[in-house]
C-alpha cells in the first residue's frame, strides 16, 4: 500500500536536549535494531525496531501521546516510522533531524554498550561484496554481471523510495538481535510503566 509522502515534522538535537531537561520530556522511540540500540542510545529511549513498530503500530498508538520523538541513525527509518504512526492516528510525532549522528555530534549524553556496525554500514558491505564478487566472477561466467546489475538496481530503488529491502533482511539477522530482543509485550509494559532503558 502506498501513501502520499508527507514531510515529517522534525526536531533538532539541541532542542531535543533542552526538552529532555525540562519537567515533561517527550518519549523517545529508537527504531533501530536491538544491536544498534545496545551500541548507543539516548538515555531514557525505548527500543521499538521499525519492523516491530510497523507491525504493532495500532497497539503502540494506544500507549503513546502526541509528544513522541522518533530516532534512528540518520533519520530515514525514523521518518518511515513517523509515517506509520501518522497513518494509525498519531499525527504529532516528530523525528530527530539527523538521528543519532546529529545527537552525538553535539556531545549530548549517550548510553553505550556492545559495539556493532550500523545497519547502513552492513548494507554497504553486503552490496559492495556482492557487486565486486559478481563482476570479478563474470570474467569466467559472463552472466554473473547481471547479479551486479540487480544489486545496483536495488540500491537505486532504495534511494528513490527511501526504503531498503536488504536493510530489512539484515535487520532480522541474529547479529542484529540481542538475547532479549524487543518483544511487543515487553515494549508495551515498558511504555505503560514508563521503565525506559
Amino acid at each position: 500500500m502506498t501513501s502520499t509522502p508527507t514531510e515529517a515534522r522534525t526536531l533538532d538535537a539541541h532542542t531535543l536536549q533542552e526538552r529532555l531537561a525540562d519537567g515533561e520530556p517527550p518519549r523517545i522511540l529508537d527504531v533501530r535494531t536491538p544491536a544498534e540500540f545496545d551500541t548507543s542510545h539516548i538515555p531514557g529511549a525505548y527500543n521499538v525496531p521499525l519492523d516491530t513498530l510497523r507491525e504493532h503500530r495500532d497497539e503502540l498508538r494506544r500507549h503513546l501521546d502526541e509528544d513522541v520523538v522518533l530516532v534512528c541513525r540518520s533519520g530515514a527509518r525514523a521518518t518511515q516510522a513517523e509515517g506509520a504512526l501518522r497513518e494509525s492516528g498519531l499525527p504529532g510525532v516528530r523525528v530527530l533531524d539527523g538521528g543519532m549522528t546529529s545527537w552525538e555530534a553535539i556531545g549530548a549524553p549517550v548510553n553505550r554498550g556492545r559495539q556493532t556496525w550500523e545497519l547502513e554500514r552492513q548494507v554497504r558491505l553486503v552490496a559492495g561484496t556482492i557487486v565486486a564478487g559478481s563482476v570479478l566472477a563474470s570474467t569466467a561466467v559472463p552472466r554473473l554481471k547481471w547479479v551486479a546489475a540487480a544489486i545496483g538496481t536495488g540500491l537505486t530503488g532504495a534511494a528513490l523510495t527511501n526504503t531498503c529491502a536488504m536493510g530489512v533482511a539484515l535487520s532480522k539477522m541474529p547479529w542484529n538481535r540481542t538475547a532479549d530482543s524487543c518483544d511487543i509485550d515487553e515494549i508495551v509494559a515498558a511504555l505503560s510503566g514508563d521503565d525506559a532503558a
